[in-house]
This record gives structure tokens, C-alpha cells and sequence, in this order.
């Protein structure tokens, strides 16, 4: 009599170790990917905020009836808990009836904005 051949019905060590190297390759990728999209959220939320602080220093300027001094101001705001910096340039332009107003924002904790306003003199 013959022995029957045992049926291969399993995995071997080597094929296990190989999937799960494999296994763990992919998913540290994917906490990888998790935490540069927790980062990014974070700038973005900042940035946002730092634009709100620009928006809110142009509508200061803007509603004003006084126009804005030239040469250079800064200050700082808060804004959803967060510190910003800002700085704002004006200067006559060619056109004497206007003053161009650069605003520049940088949060302490990042985010940062740049805006351009023009105010027509009364």
C-alpha cells in the first residue's frame, strides 16, 4: 500500500511572515496619511484665522472716516484662542485720491495672510 499524499490546505511560516509584513507596511502608511491630514487640518484652521484677522483689520480701515496714517502700524488680535500678529503698510499711490493699505497677519502658532485694500480719500 501507498500513504495517501497530506493535501496542502494551509499556510506555510515563510507565507504568514511575508503577509504580514506586508499587513504592516500598509498600515503604517496609513497612520502615516492619517497624521500629515490632522496636520494640515490644523493649518488650515489657522490660516483661516489669520484671514478673519486681516478681514477684520481691512474693515477697521475701511469704516474709519478718518484715513489711515503712512508708513507702517502694527498690532496684534486674538482670534479663537489663538494670538496673531499683524502689520499694515499704507502708501499714497499714483492716484492721489487713493492710499493702498497692505495688511500682513502672522499667528504665533502659524497661519499666516496678506491682503491689499485701497482707501479713497473723502
Amino acid at each position: 500500500m501507498r500513504a495517501r499524499p497530506v493535501p496542502n490546505n494551509g499556510f506555510t511560516l515563510i507565507e504568514v511572515v511575508v503577509a504580514l509584513a506586508v499587513f504592516s507596511l500598509a498600515a503604517l502608511a496609513l497612520i502615516k496619511l492619517s497624521a500629515f491630514s490632522l496636520r494640515t487640518g490644523g493649518d488650515v484652521i489657522a490660516h483661516e484665522l489669520a484671514w478673519q484677522v486681516a478681514r477684520n483689520r481691512a474693515v477697521e480701515i475701511l469704516s474709519d472716516p478718518a484715513m489711515p496714517a503712512l508708513g507702517e502700524t502694527s498690532g496684534s488680535d486674538e482670534n479663537g484662542g489663538q494670538q496673531f500678529t499683524w502689520r499694515q503698510a499704507a502708501k499714497q499711490t499714483e492716484d492721489e485720491r487713493f492710499v493702498r493699505i497692505d495688511i500682513m497677519v502672522n499667528g504665533l502658532s502659524g497661519g499666516n495672510a496678506a491682503l491689499t485694500i485701497a482707501k479713497q480719500r473723502p
